[in-house]
């Protein structure tokens, strides 16, 4: 008995020496690393999410994706740069505010032809490719390099500048493809991986999230440009331009663009044509060497709280017809100015870049079904969309 009695008398002498000296630890204990510690728990319980239906590892997507992006290089040939020269020779003072002219300039040594790299993502598995007009509009000659370093010289089918739109050929077969996606049913937040060849860094995959769609920023020069892009985060670089902008499931939503930047190198946004889009315009040069776009024949603005006020509207995410064109599509079909257009082909249109979507991506013959609201009633119009010659 007097043994146990010792057995019980030591353990509880040996828990209070640990007690204290645990107590006296956490005493000593810096406080930041207390933060620290507290810091991480929330870092893992963010990244494992215990009903997350997107994945968190893009390995697949990125497999997926990666064989189907090739590197492009474009040159402008000798011939067309010397034909440029001469053309600048014949000019006493260079227009200063055209950059072609200021660097074929006889005051500059920039008078090498042009070059260039970029991306392209394979939309055909005999060949045809799909990347920007601004990576290959200079070009005379363009070749190809696909994922496993073989290179082809390409033609270059047809462009589209109003929508930063062209279309390569090279001669191959069973070459790999993407899936298409859907770029209406893409969702802000949703990830979203950028496979390109930023800064001659063959094959590189970033990843982000959507942050905003339906982007107009200006950047498309042309009589009538076509912008609607996907807004991501995802990090993209000179070289990546033409390159793919997947899923998690590595299905294609868009082709790489633009990015936002003062000095020449990804700030935090980038721009992607939605492909959506992007097909419209590529299957008809495919199919006819040119893209032939279709035009409502109405002048356009977005709908602010003042004129929804005017109006008599409870509305103010949509599009406000301001002008019919005479003989235009939208007139013979029956639109009026002051009506205020808030689908079109089943989309939600909450801004002019929604509807420059649907109808850009529309050849002419082709109709869009229009849901406008005029005077507080909504009224459903289909339009058979003209040439822009037609709509003058």
């Amino acid at each position: 008995m007097k043994q146990v009695v010792q057995f019980v008398f030591a353990g509880m002498i040996g828990g209070i020496i640990t007690l204290g000296g645990y107590f006296a630890l956490q005493v000593g204990q810096p406080v930041a690393a207390a933060q620290n510690e507290s810091f991480a728990k929330q870092v893992n319980n963010v990244n494992v999410p215990p009903t997350a239906n997107v994945p968190f590892d893009f390995t697949q997507a990125a497999s997926i994706a990666t064989p189907a992006v090739v590197h492009i290089s474009a040159k402008e040939s000798e011939k067309k740069a010397r034909e440029g020269r001469q053309r600048q020779q014949n000019q006493p003072w260079p227009n200063l505010f055209d950059d072609d002219s200021f660097l074929r300039s006889p005051f500059f040594n920039f008078n090498q032809p042009k070059q260039g790299t970029g991306s392209g993502v394979i939309y055909t598995a005999d060949g045809y490719i799909i990347t920007n007009n601004h990576v290959v509009e200079f070009a005379d000659e363009v070749e190809v390099t696909t994922f496993d370093n073989k290179t082809y010289p390409a033609k270059i089918i047809g462009t589209y500048p109003d929508g930063d739109l062209a279309v390569l050929k090279i001669e191959a077969k069973n070459l790999p493809t993407l899936r298409m996606g859907n770029s209406d049913e893409a969702k802000i937040g949703e990830w979203v991986l950028a496979v390109g060849n930023p800064l001659e860094l063959n094959s590189t995959v970033t990843a982000g999230i959507i942050s905003a769609k339906g982007r107009d920023i200006n950047i498309i020069k042309g009589k009538a440009p076509i912008e609607s892009f996907i807004q991501t985060d995802a990090a993209v670089n000179p070289g990546n331009s033409g390159g793919a902008l997947v899923d998690a499931n590595g299905r294609l939503l868009g082709i790489n663009t633009a990015i936002a930047t003062q000095t020449g190198y990804f700030e935090g946004y980038s721009f992607a044509i939605p492909i959506n889009l992007a097909v419209g315009i590529v299957d008809d040069i495919i199919e006819n060497g040119s893209y032939q776009r279709g035009f409502l024949g109405i002048n356009i603005a977005d709908l602010d709280n003042a004129a929804a006020d005017e109006l008599g509207l409870y509305i103010s995410q949509c599009v406000l017809v301001e002008s019919v064109v005479d003989g235009g599509a939208a007139q013979y079909a029956g639109v009026l100015p002051n009506d205020v257009i808030v689908q079109a082909n089943g989309k939600n249109v909450k801004s002019s870049a929604d509807l420059l979507e649907v109808v850009g991506g529309s050849k002419a013959g082709q109709t869009v079904a229009l849901v406008v609201n005029r005077s507080g009633k909504e009224e459903n119009i289909s339009v058979r969309l003209k040439g822009q010659d037609a709509n003058k």
